[in-house]
């Protein structure tokens, strides 16, 4: 199967899990050179009401995800292990 990372940013990620919606793909993670996904990266919830931003990312692995169909993929994860933090970004860099 192949396909672009425009179409993948084009499908929702669903916990299996929980039914808990995550959001569309933001990013893979990739290994060089070969070009094998490693993970999927989803953005996590927005703080105060979506005004400030995000604190982290859900990346989560290759193995975790349990099909892709043409507008969804479906994952079965414990998101809590899967939280990465953002980079905190000052005013003067």
């Amino acid at each position: 199967m192949q396909e672009k990372f425009s179409e993948f940013r084009c499908k929702e990620i669903i916990n299996v899990c929980d039914g808990c919606r995550l959001g569309f793909v933001s990013d893979l993670e990739l290994e060089l050179p070969s070009g094998r996904i490693l993970a999927i990266i989803a953005p996590g919830p927005r703080r105060f009401f979506g005004l400030f931003g995000r604190e982290y990312d859900y990346w989560i692995p290759w193995p975790c995800i349990r099909r892709i169909g043409s507008d969804i993929i479906l994952v079965e994860a414990d998101l809590e292990k899967f939280r990465r933090p953002l980079e905190k970004k000052g005013l003067l860099e």
